[in-house]
């Protein structure tokens, strides 16, 4: 059965040759000086052959120590250089990044801004991936995986990313048509837009920091499994909707679509990121979270000055 070789042996042997000394050899590794003499020593045992001529005032190669020794040096040189590339990689933001992101909330809120992420870190490559698939980032590969709500799994590590309201909201056409509920109650009368992607499609649940929470089962002739078709018809007043605000902020400004019932709401949900386990992330991932958190940040500040 083939064997592994002794890397860490030829680096010592290719140190120990280029000083021509143990002891100093033993010092620029940081490495006792009964360890360097074992591992040429071992490297010796293993090749059956000779690699120094020892006298007690000079230490010189023998001819198979001098056939070797170049290529010792680059084993030597070649694992210098990939701890280099690692540390390079975790302290220099450059590179690829990898980043699975739900479809509607990508298209929503990431791929408009993602220009500007790319404008301030030119050496950074984006691949991103707008999927609907529960994303594994053990085996997938992709270095970040940005999801509403809490990941179940507790060994990935999470950063919240934003939360955002669900306000009740219905046009003008429909408004009129209906007119203004009152209570969540009356919504019995209203047509819904119903999502299919998450759970409590059907059944809608409202808070009130009064009069407790309610859940009013909802029907209607539209039933969609994509966030943002939810806003074009709502818009064109096919049934009232509760949706994510970013998904209709143009539309909120505009007045093509209204909220209603504003001393009740939906529970808030929160968007995080998710990274692999392990300590150290990349610079070039540590940048994009800080980022995006940064980005965020700005924009609900906005947010909640422009309606106070």
């Amino acid at each position: 059965m083939p064997h592994i070789p002794d890397f860490e042996a030829w680096a010592i042997f290719a140190k120990v040759a280029e000083l021509g000394s143990f002891s100093h050899a033993a010092e620029e590794l940081g490495l006792a000086s009964t360890t360097v003499s074992k591992a040429v020593t071992r490297l010796e045992q293993r090749m059956q052959t000779t690699l120094f001529h020892r006298t007690t005032r000079k230490l010189s190669l023998t001819e198979t120590g001098r056939l070797t020794v170049f290529r010792a040096a680059r084993i030597l040189a070649d694992g210098r250089a990939i701890e280099a590339d690692i540390v390079e990689e975790a302290a220099i933001p450059r590179g690829k990044i990898r980043v699975a992101c739900g479809t509607a909330f990508g298209l929503a809120t990431i791929v408009p801004i993602i220009p500007m992420f790319l404008r301030d870190y030119p050496d950074i490559e984006m691949d991103l991936c707008l999927t609907e698939d529960d994303v594994d980032l053990i085996t997938s590969g992709f270095d970040v995986c940005i999801r509403p709500g809490q990941p179940p799994d507790s060994t990935l590590r999470t950063v919240r990313l934003i939360s955002f309201n669900r306000p009740l909201v219905a046009a003008p056409s429909l408004i009129e048509e209906f007119g203004v509920p009152e209570h969540p109650d009356e919504l019995t009368r209203f047509p819904a837009i119903i999502p299919t992607n998450v759970p409590w499609g059907l059944d809608w649940q409202f808070d009130h920091p009064q009069h407790g929470s309610v859940t009013v089962r909802m029907s209607g002739r539209f039933h969609i499994n994509h966030a943002l078709a939810v806003v074009p018809a709502a818009v064109a007043g096919i049934g009232v909707a509760l949706l994510p605000d970013f998904f209709m902020d143009e539309e909120l400004k505009s007045g093509s679509l209204v909220p209603l019932l504003p001393e009740w709401s939906a529970a808030t949900v929160s968007a995080y990121m998710v990274t692999p386990p392990g300590v150290a992330r990349p610079a070039r991932v540590r940048v994009f979270i800080e980022w995006l958190r940064d980005y965020y940040t700005r924009k609900s500040r906005e947010r909640r000055n422009a309606s106070a």
